[in-house]
């Protein structure tokens, strides 16, 4: 690894931060983990660069992998990059079809509780987006459909949380 002074108005220039970094760093797309593990969050058209880097984020906190659908926010954009702080370095990335397991399609409601849904073997959570969900189709290919059941009044979560809490229930049942 080689560094090189640069003049702060020259990074404050290509930065799209209101504080610009003192540091930069220059990476090759070719050399981010590729592949898939046994548990991975299948995104379908989530478009939000910061769910993507968070959902990265989680990924790496639990040794899963990430695959992702066409039109998609793509992992290594410049707010995805800042949420998964560093996760993107980590984390194996596979289309969406690519990754084998049981699919357990995340859905906000009409599902089987998540806490009763089969964790075991390898499994894909799938995950839509925000507003649209997941469409039909998506939904027909998957193995089971899992609810998060939530109290008070609130009508979803977030999807990154979403995916947060499938991965943390897994980890929590067969072990990190």
């Amino acid at each position: 690894m080689s560094g090189e002074n640069v003049e702060a108005e020259l990074l404050a220039a290509v930065s799209e931060l209101a504080h610009p970094p003192r540091v930069i760093a220059v990476y090759r797309r070719d050399d981010l983990p590729r592949g898939t593990r046994p548990t991975t969050l299948a995104l379908w058209h989530v478009s939000d660069p910061g769910n993507v880097g968070t959902l990265m984020r989680a990924a790496d906190a639990f040794q899963a992998g990430v695959a992702l659908s066409a039109e998609c926010a793509d992992p290594a954009g410049s707010k995805a990059l800042r949420a998964s702080m560093g996760a993107v370095f980590r984390v194996p990335v596979s289309g969406f079809d690519e990754p084998a397991g049981r699919r357990i399609a995340l859905v906000p409601r009409g599902g089987e509780p998540l806490a009763d849904v089969d964790l075991g073997g390898d499994v894909v959570f799938v995950l839509g987006a925000e507003r649209e969900g997941l469409p039909e189709d998506v939904l027909a290919s998957c193995d089971v459909r899992a609810t998060i059941p939530l109290a008070g009044g609130a009508e979803s979560l977030n999807v990154a949380m979403a995916g947060m809490v499938a991965l943390y229930e897994r980890a929590r049942r067969t072990g990190p």
